[in-house]
């Protein structure tokens, strides 16, 4: 956990207009570990998810954070925020969007099982009623429930349980183990 941190902005429709979600997911456990919510895409969107995923976890120095070429990740505010925390800023080649696969691959989850099938902006759905189901999502269904192939088809939160247990065993003596 918390070598390496992915993050990524998605747009959500909603009869209100877009509503910005920036998150930040470690890629151990696939877990969502940051986010934020806006109504604009300001540079406000991904320091205030990067600033929870810090309060949230106590990476040791050295963590690798990447993401796309965004002004919102680029933006030396952001970077800056990075060096103070001794984290490394890596970002995805110029138009390639491969390089954040995780990120993209967790948005499309999300639009797939919630997003798309609700019609937020058909049915008037406000930014709040979105930003409500979207912590919903990601805070009990994603991290808590939802299962992945990649990680033992655990949910992130069991998997990092179960590897923090694993770790726990493999440090005790040998004839504790036993």
């Amino acid at each position: 956990p918390n070598r390496v941190w992915v993050s990524d902005i998605t747009y959500i429709p909603t009869a209100e207009g877009w509503l910005y979600l920036a998150v930040i997911l470690d890629l151990f456990s696939r877990r969502v570990v940051g986010w934020s919510m806006k109504h604009t895409m300001e540079r406000s969107l991904t320091l205030d998810a990067l600033r929870m995923a810090l309060s949230q976890r106590t990476p040791e120095l050295g963590v690798l954070h990447h993401s796309d070429r965004g002004s919102q990740y680029a933006c030396g505010d952001y970077r800056e925020l990075l060096d103070q925390n001794g984290m490394m800023c890596s970002m995805s080649r110029k138009g390639d969007c491969w390089d954040n696969a995780v990120a993209e691959s967790f948005f499309a989850i999300l639009k797939k099982e919630l997003v798309n099938d609700a019609g937020w902006e058909r049915l008037s759905q406000t930014r709040e009623e979105a930003r409500a189901a979207l912590f919903e999502y990601i805070e009990v269904w994603y991290n808590r429930e939802r299962r992945h192939s990649s990680i033992d088809y655990l949910s992130p939160a069991d998997y990092e349980a179960k590897c923090a247990r694993d770790c726990e065993m493999q440090t005790l003596p040998h004839e504790v183990a036993a």
